[in-house]
């Protein structure tokens, strides 16, 4: 058997915790569920997979009206049609109106892939249970081309939710689950280096405080996340702002804080 072990990338810094519940979810074939507020890198994690371990990665991006099926393959009837009206060669060809969803085109693959099946929890309840079963049988028919399509390698799997709903006890009992914590002062500082290698000390240190301070306001409706803080650390950066101007002026804090009732507490906790 191949050897895979995800190492974090040079630049995705994964805690050992979270490299740990990547390497679990591969070695027991498991769909690896992934937690956390916006901006801890949920669907960054996905592409550090397939980069570390030299993998495609395929991405199922899930909206409301999402169902199961729809990973698996859509047979196009309207185009078909189209075609036949205006004679176009090659109509009685079904499979040239096959088209595999993503799903599928994860089983079809030669080689194994990294499939992230993105905010699950935007689908109907349904969802999760249905995609169980496709993940479990590892196979599905065409029943306009009368094919089977049978993975040839089980593909890695990594879930992502906002929590914005509960899923289904089934479908978290067949899971891998790992919350991504928001990144403490000691991780954030790796990590912003990782896009900023010679940010001054004394800047980097002002900004991280104030951006911790303003996540710490009790009422703040939009916690900023990690990649405001990296835009704000660019800007403050290409503003040539002095690091002491920092904490009491706010330079460019409209990268930061988003929304005007968070501004005005940021605002008047600052004075």
């Amino acid at each position: 058997m191949e050897n895979q072990s995800f190492q974090g990338t040079k630049e995705y810094v994964a805690s050992a915790e979270l490299m740990a519940s990547v390497n679990i979810a591969i070695a027991l074939k498991k769909p690896l569920l992934i937690k956390g507020e916006p901006g801890t890198g949920k669907t960054m994690l996905a592409e550090a997979v397939a980069k570390n371990l030299g993998k495609r990665l395929i991405i199922w991006n899930i909206k409301s009206t999402t169902k199961a099926q729809d990973g698996l393959y859509l047979y196009d009837t309207i185009q078909r049609l189209y075609d036949g009206q205006f004679g176009v060669e090659g109509v009685d060809d079904i499979a040239r109106y096959v088209k595999l969803g993503k799903l599928g085109e994860a089983f079809d693959s030669e080689d194994q892939v990294v499939l992230l099946i993105d905010e699950i929890d935007k689908a109907d309840l349904e969802f999760p249970n249905d995609l169980l079963w496709e993940l479990d049988q590892m196979e599905f028919y065409i029943n306009e081309t009368k094919r089977t399509v049978k993975a040839k390698h089980r593909p890695i799997v990594i879930i992502t939710s906002n929590a914005e709903k509960e899923l289904p006890d089934a479908f978290l009992r067949r899971c891998i689950f790992h919350y991504i914590d928001f990144p403490d002062k000691e991780l954030m500082e790796e990590i912003v280096r990782v896009h900023f290698p010679d940010v001054e000390a004394n800047l980097l240190k002002q900004a991280m405080d104030t951006f911790y301070d303003i996540r710490a306001i009790h009422d703040i409706r939009k916690k900023p996340s990690t990649s405001e803080l990296i835009d704000w650390v660019n800007a403050l950066q290409i503003g040539g702002i002095p690091a002491d101007k920092i904490k009491a002026e706010l330079p460019f804090i409209g990268v930061v804080v988003k929304k005007d009732e968070d501004l005005e507490l940021v605002r008047h906790g600052n004075h």
